[in-house]
């Protein structure tokens, strides 16, 4: 059984079809990343593993629930901030009927779903999330 290292935060690549759920965050000065592209997911709470993280985090961005065994974790990178704890990196495929089931929550301007080639080519889109996704797909 491995175990998973001690981590700030985890994303996911929700992948619906050819597509990927995005979401752009609230355009503020005192966030990182203000008015740019990102995926479901954030920090860490209460001792939660990383599959826990990312359903709590997509449930609170997206309304909708999805089950940890669904998640899987793809790899651990440094923080992108440059110190303190890992960051986990996850997927989940799942099927378009998930869309009818979103209700956006209050983080964010507003979701949708885009082409795997349109957010790796985004100029709006969180640089480090992109490489995530990149190397996922080479791999």
């Amino acid at each position: 059984m491995t175990t998973e290292p001690d981590f700030h935060g985890a994303k996911v690549a929700v992948f619906i079809g050819d597509s990927i759920l995005v979401y752009r965050r609230d355009d503020r000065p005192d966030i990182p990343f203000p008015n740019m592209l990102d995926l479901p997911g954030g920090g860490r709470e209460n001792g939660e593993s990383g599959a826990e993280c990312v359903a709590r985090e997509t449930y609170e961005e997206f309304g909708i629930r999805i089950a940890i065994d669904d998640f899987r974790h793809v790899e651990t990178y440094p923080n992108w901030r440059g110190e303190g704890k890992v960051a986990l990196f996850f997927v989940c495929q799942l099927a378009s009927q998930i869309l009818e089931d979103i209700v956006f929550g209050d983080e964010g301007q507003g979701w949708s779903t885009m082409t795997v080639p349109e957010f790796l080519a985004s100029k709006d889109a969180v640089p480090h999330l992109q490489m995530r996704v990149q190397d996922y797909l080479s791999n």
